[in-house]
C-alpha cells in the first residue's frame, strides 16, 4: 500500500526535541565568535572572481553535414545566431529523454505499492510513450539542420544537471507516489515552458514545419501537465483527509 505522511517521535531533527542541549549549543556559539576577521564580502569577492574567470559550459558543435536540404534550411534561418536554436533543441532532447525515464520509474513505483485506483497506469504509460516520441521529434529537427543529435550542447548539459534532483526523488525507493507525483509536476512545468520557448524560437526563424511538429508535442504536454497537477492535488488532499 502507498505510504503516507505520519507524525512520529522518531524525528529528532528539530531544535525543540532537546531544549537543554539546544540551549547549550547556542550559549557556546555566543561565547566563541568567528576566529577570522571579515564578513561575507570576502566570500562574495572570491565567488565573483570564479564567475569572471570561468569558461562557458561547453559549446555548440558545428553541423556534421551541410549537404542539400540541411544547407538550404540553415541558409533560410532568420537571426544572427542560429546556433542558439541548435542549443535549445539539444536541451529539449536531453529533457525528453529524462522525462521518459521519470515516467518509467513512476510506473514501477505505482505498481509496486498498488497505488490509488484514481491513478491510471495506462495513462502514465501513454505519457512515457509520448515523451519518447517528443525525443524523436527533436532528434529529427536537429538532423534536418545537419546537427548531430548525439552531441552534448551547453543547454543539454545544464538541463541534465537541473533535472537530476527530480530523477533522484522519483527513483528513490523511500519516496511515496505522492512525493514522486509532485516531483514530476516540477518537471512537467519546466517541460511545458521549454516547448513554448522552442516554438517561439522556431517561428521567429521561419521554420514552419518544425513549428507544426512542436505544437503537436506541446498539445500533448498540455495534457500531461493538466493530469499530473490534478493527481498531485487529489493525492495530497486525500492524505490530509479533506
Amino acid at each position: 500500500m502507498e505510504r503516507s505522511v505520519k507524525m512520529t517521535t522518531k524525528n529528532k531533527t528539530g531544535i525543540a526535541m532537546s531544549p537543554m542541549d539546544s540551549q547549550a549549543i547556542i550559549d557556546a556559539a555566543q561565547k566563541m565568535p568567528p576566529s577570522s576577521a571579515g564578513d561575507k564580502a570576502m566570500f562574495t569577492s572570491v565567488e565573483s572572481a570564479y564567475i569572471k574567470e570561468s569558461s562557458p559550459v561547453g559549446s555548440v558543435p558545428p553541423p556534421g553535414t551541410l549537404k542539400g536540404a540541411a544547407q538550404a534550411l540553415l541558409d533560410k534561418l532568420s537571426g544572427e545566431n542560429p546556433e542558439v536554436l541548435i542549443d535549445k533543441l539539444g536541451e529539449r532532447l536531453a529533457f525528453e529523454r529524462t522525462g521518459a525515464r521519470l515516467y518509467e520509474y513512476l510506473i514501477t513505483k505505482c505498481q509496486a505499492v498498488q497505488a490509488d485506483s484514481q491513478l491510471s497506469i495506462d495513462t502514465l504509460r501513454r505519457f512515457r510513450d509520448e515523451e519518447e516520441r517528443h525525443f524523436k521529434i527533436v532528434a529529427r529537427a536537429l538532423e534536418s539542420l545537419g546537427a548531430d543529435p548525439t552531441a552534448q550542447t551547453p543547454g543539454a548539459d545544464v538541463s541534465a544537471v537541473a533535472s537530476m534532483g527530480v530523477l533522484q526523488v522519483i527513483s528513490d525507493p523511500r519516496t511515496s507516489v505522492a512525493q514522486s507525483m509532485e516531483a514530476i509536476l516540477t518537471a512537467e512545468l519546466v517541460d511545458h515552458a521549454g516547448w513554448e520557448l522552442l516554438i517561439q524560437l522556431a517561428d521567429k526563424m521561419g521554420l514552419d514545419e518544425m513549428v507544426i511538429d512542436f505544437r503537436t508535442a506541446l498539445a500533448e504536454e498540455d495534457n500531461h501537465l493538466r493530469q499530473i497537477r490534478e493527481w498531485n492535488e487529489q493525492l495530497t488532499l486525500k492524505q490530509a483527509g479533506v
